[in-house]
């Protein structure tokens, strides 16, 4: 039997938690609450490793690792999850999420309860499962890529904003940009042939929200093998209020509004430079999106199903 503080296969328990640095200003006790935390459930003293402006979470997750870490817990929003994801990636350490951002996909889509103490409690007590991540160009996401309308929404929506408010912060930066002229883009579905649409924006999830909270694709599972793909192409507003409806009602009805696909690998060529995103985080401009499914990439602890 093995004690308090290891694993069943013999090695030390330690866990680091990685913590926005924007979010560890407004939580000054927060240290002493993840201790105790880790106490009550049988663990030592975890590291508690800040991110900066200039490192959303890499290196410190890097630290984490190098120090022997048994688990990785992001504090944070989807831009901390996607930075602890990126380094995690294909090993046997799960990450567990703390959601303190405005959108917290993955954390949503995982189950992962929205209070503080509730979240850090799953970080010890949960399962771990695995899931898919999403490789993006040279970047691995963990929820969702676009270019287009979505990522200009993300663009627009100011960080202040998203603190107080959360996800209807994304809404009220989307009134500008709901009706700017659409792009003509080419996509390409693993190795089908070329499609081509006039549409405001292509986009590819590993879970089925869209920044702001909007749950546009339905059949997206994390951990199926397969990403999913929407074409957003509203025509006015009876056209937004249409794809609305069917994103609150999870209809997966499509039209000329609104089609989803679903592939492993998506590659998106649009005819002029365009907003990117990637986990809700702003990427160069550009005219291109090449997306491929990373399958099972990630260990991720989620909270235990209810007998």
């Amino acid at each position: 039997m093995p004690g308090a503080d290891q694993r069943g296969d013999g090695r030390t328990r330690l866990a680091a938690f990685v913590v926005n640095g924007t979010r560890m200003r407004g939580h000054g006790d927060l240290p002493a609450l993840l201790a105790a935390a880790a106490r009550a459930h049988g663990w030592p003293a975890p590291l508690v490793l800040a991110t900066t402006a200039s490192d959303p979470g890499g290196g410190p997750t890097r630290a984490a690792l190098a120090a022997g870490v048994t688990l990785v817990v992001a504090v944070g929003g989807d831009g901390t999850v996607r930075a602890c994801a990126q380094e995690l990636a294909g090993t046997d350490v799960p990450l567990a999420i703390v959601p303190t951002g405005s959108a917290n996909l993955i954390a949503r889509t995982m189950g992962v309860p929205r209070r503080l103490r509730a979240a850090v409690g799953v970080s010890f007590s949960g399962v771990d499962r695995r899931i898919d991540l999403v490789g993006v160009d040279d970047m691995i996401g963990a929820a969702m890529a676009g270019i287009g309308l979505d990522a200009a929404v993300v663009g627009a929506t100011r960080d202040q904003l998203k603190r107080r408010a959360g996800w209807p912060a994304y809404a009220a930066a989307s009134l500008g940009k709901l009706l700017t002229e659409p792009t003509e883009f080419t996509i390409r579905l693993d190795a089908g042939p070329p499609l081509v649409r006039r549409a405001r924006s292509v986009f590819v999830g590993n879970c089925g929200i869209l920044p702001g909270g909007f749950p546009i694709l339905p059949a997206a599972r994390p951990d199926d093998g397969i990403l999913d793909v929407g074409v957003l192409a509203p025509d006015g507003p009876a056209g937004w209020v249409s794809v609305g409806y069917r994103a609150i009602s999870g209809s997966r009805r499509d039209d000329e509004r609104l089609v989803r696909y679903r592939a492993r690998a998506v590659e998106v060529s649009a005819a002029r430079p365009l907003p990117r995103q990637v986990d809700g985080e702003i990427i160069p401009v550009g005219d291109r999106l090449s997306v491929r499914v990373l399958p099972g990439a990630l260990l991720v602890r989620a909270p235990r199903p209810a007998r």
